[in-house]
């Protein structure tokens, strides 16, 4: 019988810390791609981490084949993941981090397509929108194909906190973070529905304005009070990077609130930042253009300066 090669899916994590393992543990137990190769600028670690993930595959939904690489394993790679970098201190804003992290990831994208990479990146290191963008610029491959984790985890916490409000099943609530993801998000209320009911038209004292703000700014802040809890965030963006794998690695043709390059969408252009966008295998096939109200086209436009503004020293 002719033994003919079985194309397999290679996922490349770059940073194999809090955020990059939690990720890594995710895609063993949810089963989704058939390789995935941990790099990391202290071998040690991922050879470890890869020995301990490989001890846990009997275990797993179906076989994969886990090891500690090199930036030449990206030639191969379908998706290449970058969660590495200096995390976020407590009391300090995802922007502050841009100039550290920003030569950091110019080192990183270089290695990466000296390999030959020319597969899809998938970007997590804070501040995620700009460094998607420096991705993108650094790697010359088409805005299609580098996406940024942006607002799918804010977006989770929103329909959870929505969820908990209304004694829902969170996985039935359909609501959207949108901008930077960081201090100018914004929710798009004008949106959002619980059920089959848009929040805007349920009843008098189902909510109030008061709750929907009380909410958004636990869903704003939530990274703040995690951190000075347990120092990082990690196992929710975890999840949330195994998700969009997963809308890429399966064709899904899924919306998620990804960090994408605006080219005139909502009056912008020349920036990463969360929006709603199709995810199919190619990597962002259509950014959507959900029509805002007049308020949430100021809040978007404020949060597109901010992060231009902030870009300005290191672009």
């Amino acid at each position: 019988m002719e033994n003919r090669n079985k194309k397999v899916n290679r996922v490349v994590l770059v940073g194999t810390g809090a955020v990059g393992c939690s990720y890594a543990y995710s895609m063993i137990n949810q089963g989704v791609a058939e390789e995935l190769v941990l790099i990391d600028v202290n071998e040690a670690k991922s050879e470890g981490e890869a020995m301990d993930l490989n001890h846990g595959i009997p275990f797993a939904p179906s076989p994969i084949k886990v090891w500690s690489g090199t930036y030449q394993d990206c030639e191969q790679a379908d998706l290449v993941v970058i969660t590495a970098g200096l995390a976020q201190k407590p009391g300090e804003t995802r922007l502050e981090l841009v100039e550290k992290n920003t030569k950091i990831f110019k080192q990183i994208v270089k290695n990466i397509m000296a390999s030959g990479f020319d597969g899809i990146f998938l970007v997590a290191t804070n501040p995620v929108d700009i460094l998607t963008y420096v991705t993108w610029k650094e790697s010359g491959l088409p805005k299609e194909r580098v996406i940024g984790s942006g607002t799918v985890l804010d977006s989770a916490r929103l329909r959870f906190a929505l969820g908990q409000h209304f004694n829902m099943d969170t996985r039935n609530v359909h609501a959207y973070i949108i901008g930077e993801h960081g201090d100018t998000e914004l929710p798009v209320w004008s949106r959002a529905s619980v059920g089959v009911e848009r929040l805007e038209e349920l009843p008098a004292g189902k909510i109030t304005n008061e709750s929907l703000e009380d909410i958004f700014v636990s869903v704003r802040d939530a990274a703040y009070h995690i951190i000075e809890r347990k120092g990082a965030t990690y196992y929710g963006i975890g999840m949330s990077l195994v998700r969009i794998t997963k809308a890429i690695l399966n064709n899904e043709n899924c919306i998620l609130t990804v960090s994408s390059y605006l080219d005139g969408q909502y009056g912008q252009n020349d920036v990463f930042i969360g929006v709603p966008a199709v995810i199919d295998r190619g990597g962002i096939r259509e950014v959507l253009e959900i029509e805002l109200n007049e308020l949430e086209k100021q809040q978007f436009n404020h949060s597109v300066t901010v992060l231009k503004e902030t870009m300005k020293p290191v672009i």
